[in-house]
């Protein structure tokens, strides 16, 4: 037994003990959680209870993005050692499906991902993991960034959906974290610049402090008109959908450039009319994210080479014990929070 916080019904937590795996297999690592972010699908079982097919029906430990110390290896393990600081990939596929086979272990229907109901989150002190879903943390990356690695992924696995080339002009609908992690992924890939849109002033200050990326307040301006401007009325080459809004979708074909991409990564919580006619006409390459796959060590490389810092993204930082209450204020939407997280080791 060891204590977690627990979300047991829909809008209902606790920190309390529970019964947790605690042997270690032979491939397999112990790890001493160190943090924890706050996640906006966390959020969402909190409040909702459910996500799509994945609904809550019985107490689950809530977490998924984590960094954490080795403290024991099992029988079979050859790249990690006890004493290891390490960032754990939340999702652990059947590694004889054919998803996987093909590499896009991602959509492997037997995948086991952290928090997704019925599957343990890892906000508790120690967990059991793959070794081969564990990355050791270079030495200049903090415990922080390590367990910012995960939500870097999904902007990562974005960039890479697009296929962009150097000089590339990006354009992401959503200055959360999400939208921010997409368009720090897409400068990294090669987009000379990108430009961002949201409603909330806060998130865009956050986001306009990165070199490269351009804020756009949408209750100002419609986003089409500046990438219009900006690109001489062709477009913008890749354009990414992290909002997860259903009205993003209005016109939003009109922000990409004909023969370009639009990638979608946010989810909508209810059905998004799409203007099939307005991608047929330009011919625009449509590209969806779930997750991410064969990206953490590329995130990890990233951060630590220092083209990537996600230290200012980081705007709020809980004790365990205050678990409860980095939950509710992530519940609350504040707009100049962008990555709550859990310090779970004292």
């Amino acid at each position: 037994m060891q204590q977690a916080l627990v979300l047991e019904k829909k809008g209902v937590l606790s920190l309390r003990e529970i019964d947790l795996p605690t042997e270690v297999g032979p491939g397999e690592v112990k790890i001493e959680i160190d943090t924890v972010g706050v996640c906006g699908s966390d959020v969402h079982y909190y409040t909702h209870g459910a996500i799509g097919p994945y609904v809550l029906r019985e107490p689950m430990v809530l977490g998924h993005e984590a960094a954490g110390t080795v403290v024991d290896v099992g029988s079979d393990v050859r790249n990690l050692k006890v004493g290891d600081r390490v960032c754990m990939e939340p999702g652990v596929p059947n590694l004889s499906s054919r998803a996987s086979k093909l590499g896009i272990y991602n959509v492997d229907p037997d995948v086991r991902f952290w928090a997704t109901p019925p599957i343990h989150g890892v906000l508790t002190p120690f967990v059991i993991h793959p070794a081969a879903f564990t990355y050791k943390l270079p030495d200049n990356v903090s415990f922080a960034e390590g367990a910012m690695v995960e939500p870097f992924a999904i902007g990562m696995q974005a960039a890479t959906r697009a296929r962009i080339q150097p000089g590339d002009v990006g354009a992401v609908i959503g200055a959360g974290p999400i939208g921010i992690m997409a368009a720090l992924a897409a400068l990294a890939g090669g987009c000379a610049r990108v430009f961002i849109s949201d409603l909330s002033a806060d998130k865009l200050k956050i986001a306009g402090q990165y070199p490269g990326i351009i804020p756009v307040n949408i209750t100002e301006r419609p986003f089409a008109d500046v990438i219009a401007e900006e690109t001489s009325g062709w477009g913008a080459d890749v354009v990414f959908e992290a909002s997860g809004s259903p009205k993003a979708y209005q016109g939003m074909f009109d922000l990409v450039r004909p023969g370009g991409a639009f990638v979608l990564v946010g989810l909508p919580v209810e059905p998004a009319q799409l203007d099939v006619a307005g991608a047929i006409s330009k011919e625009v390459r449509i590209e969806t994210v779930f997750r991410y796959a064969n990206i953490f060590d590329r995130a990890l490389e990233l951060i630590a080479s220092g083209k990537v810092d996600l230290k200012p993204l980081i705007t709020g930082t809980f004790d365990f014990k205050d678990s409860i209450k980095a939950f509710e204020r992530a519940a609350a939407g504040l707009p100049s929070d962008v990555k709550l997280q859990i310090k779970v080791k004292e």
